[in-house]
């Protein structure tokens, strides 16, 4: 048996990345709002705040506790933006991650409520602190789901850049909104995304976007030939190369929380262009760990995982 046959299947749980997930989600559902705030004020100045909401969004039920906290202490910022994340996550859910054309009226409806609640909290959250970046973060979802269009999302974006800049999840959120299924153009994303890698310091997640713009564009086209041909213009290749160096493959890299995801779309794109070299370094550096994005996105996840590792370390 060869070794990447030998190989464990992936592991798509975030706690493996990130044991502080785990935490959270138990002290979100057992409604221990001390511990978690204890946890966000110990975080180091400059840390993406956001993967805190993300993290507890998910947690089914929390809602209830999360409305309970803001009646009490409707100024309160980091319980706004909980709910606040809370509410958005309960209305995807509800619309789905299908095409527009999908999704009906009755579910827009629904995920539009949901989306307006939030919005609502979280105006008064970055009104009361608008340094506060988790709180940003989601009113850039806010801003996408209720198609308030690319010019505010982009002053959401720079008012959370004055005081965060190289925000990962602001600058990955905001990316999807400059993509054409949200009435933007390859060319806005793809030039923001260059923006945020030469803007950046070197060894940051930021140049991890140009990898994200290249996922999206390539779902974007019909079929494996039409993405495999675009994949491979030299262009593509080189910006990958350069993304990546700058970035997950920097020795100034520390793995912050989205890591995963950016390996893994890295480990994507260049099995799929061939380049089983680079392909091999970021499954290495991932060592068995996924996310959902972007493995999900191009056939069963946990399939396509193993075929193109097996392939890329049988170079290796």
């Amino acid at each position: 048996m060869s070794p990447a046959r030998a190989l464990p299947p992936p592991d798509f749980e975030p706690a493996s990345a990130h044991p502080e997930f785990g935490w959270l989600r138990q002290a979100a559902a057992a409604s221990d709002w001390a511990s978690v705030r204890g946890y966000v004020d110990s975080l180091p100045p400059g840390t993406d705040r956001s993967f805190v909401s993300s993290v507890i969004a998910e947690v089914d039920g929390v809602e209830h506790a999360l409305r309970a906290w803001v009646a009490a202490a409707p100024g309160d910022v980091l319980a706004l933006t909980l709910l606040g994340a809370r509410e958005i996550n309960i209305g995807w859910g509800i619309r789905t991650a299908a095409r527009a054309s999908k999704v009906s009226r009755e579910q827009f409806e629904a995920f539009h409520e949901h989306l307006r609640r939030a919005e609502q909290l979280l105006i008064r959250a970055t009104a009361i602190d608008p340094a506060y970046d988790a709180a940003w973060s989601e009113r850039l979802n806010t801003a996408r789901g209720l198609q308030l269009g690319q010019h505010e999302a982009r002053r959401r974006y720079d008012r959370l850049s004055e005081h965060h800049p190289s925000h990962f999840t602001a600058q990955a959120r905001l990316l999807q909104q400059l993509c054409p299924k949200w009435s933007g153009s390859w060319e806005a994303a793809h030039g923001f995304a260059q923006e945020c890698m030469l803007g950046a310091p070197e060894g940051a997640m930021s140049a991890g976007l140009v990898a994200e713009a290249h996922v999206e564009h390539a779902l974007d086209l019909r079929d494996d030939r039409e993405r495999t041909a675009y994949l491979r213009q030299s262009h593509v290749h080189a910006e990958l190369v350069e993304a990546a160096r700058r970035s997950v493959l920097h020795p100034r890299f520390r793995r912050p929380y989205g890591w995963v995801t950016v390996q893994g779309s890295f480990a994507v794109l260049f099995s799929m262009i061939g380049d089983k070299a680079q392909a091999a370094a970021h499954f290495h550096a991932l060592n068995g760990l996924a996310s959902e994005y972007p493995w999900s996105y191009f056939g069963e996840k946990a399939e396509t995982y193993t075929r193109h590792r097996a392939a890329a370390l049988s170079h290796t």
